[in-house]
């Protein structure tokens, strides 16, 4: 494995750690890395639910490597399977993803947290993204989904001026599900990935589907969508094993056993 990414698996949940100091900056070779890991996390039935973070108290990540930057590596560069962080253009990833944002989470940092499924973060978190100050554009997500989640007005602001956003304020606007004490960032993170792992896989991925291409319609375009065989995942757990196990176990008093099938 890579300098860059330490990599863990505790039983249906896997941590990867992005170490690059100073700022956990991402190049094209660390991205096309990060792909490789979101993919094998997306392929194995083993796994649940995955964790990102930044190693150290001070940047869960810079975003671009400015440095590569400055040695020639296009704002366009082939970022590799996912696009940037391997995870921005992963859209057929079905497994959810938690973000731990330990300090700061800038430009491609950011927008790596953004296309996670949920965000933890430390009180000492600060989130921006300051594309424009460097005459470029936050295209790795920022763009696209900082105005699914906040007014307009808020999201112009953050995206054309860069200003910075503290971590109460995100959790104000619900872009992060917790603000924790740094110490605790990763028991929370641990705590919450244990929770997504005790639910039945196919119904979490159903969630995510259904999520994923009913986003831009109508509660009854929706409808009609889901109940048009057209999704995968969804149909599937209609009827499947594990549809069975969650209300046999329910009557049981016991825990469900998941298949995932």
């Amino acid at each position: 494995m890579s300098e860059s990414l330490h990599v863990s698996r505790n039983g249906h949940i896997l941590e990867i750690i992005l170490d690059r100091p100073k700022a956990n900056a991402i190049d094209a070779k660390t991205s096309f890395e990060m792909g490789d890991v979101f993919i094998k996390f997306r392929d194995d039935p083993e796994l649940r639910v995955a964790i990102i973070v930044g190693a150290g108290e001070r940047f869960f990540s810079a975003g671009w490597d400015l440095k590569a930057a400055a040695e020639g590596e296009a704002p366009d560069a082939d970022f590799g399977p996912g696009g940037f962080a391997g995870l921005t253009e992963l859209f057929n990833l079905d497994k959810p993803v938690i973000a731990a944002v330990n300090g700061y989470a800038f430009g491609g940092g950011f927008e790596l947290a953004l296309a996670a499924d949920m965000i933890v973060c430390s009180q000492n978190a600060s989130f921006a993204v300051p594309e424009t100050k460097l005459g470029i554009v936050p295209d790795s997500g920022g763009m696209l989904r900082l105005p699914k989640i906040l007014p307009p007005a808020i999201a112009n602001e953050m995206m054309m001026t860069g200003r910075q956003m503290g971590a109460e304020e995100a959790l104000r606007w619900g872009i992060v599900n917790r603000v924790v004490e740094s110490g605790q960032l990763m028991d929370t993170a641990r705590e919450l990935a244990h929770q997504l792992a005790l639910s039945a896989p196919l119904a979490v991925a159903a969630i995510k589907e259904i999520y994923r291409e009913t986003g831009e319609m109508s509660v009854e375009e929706g409808y009609r969508y889901i109940r048009s065989g057209k999704l995968k995942n969804y149909p599937s757990v209609l009827h499947s094993e594990d549809a069975l196990e969650g209300p046999k176990a329910f009557a049981e008093k016991r825990d469900p056993v998941w298949k995932g099938k």
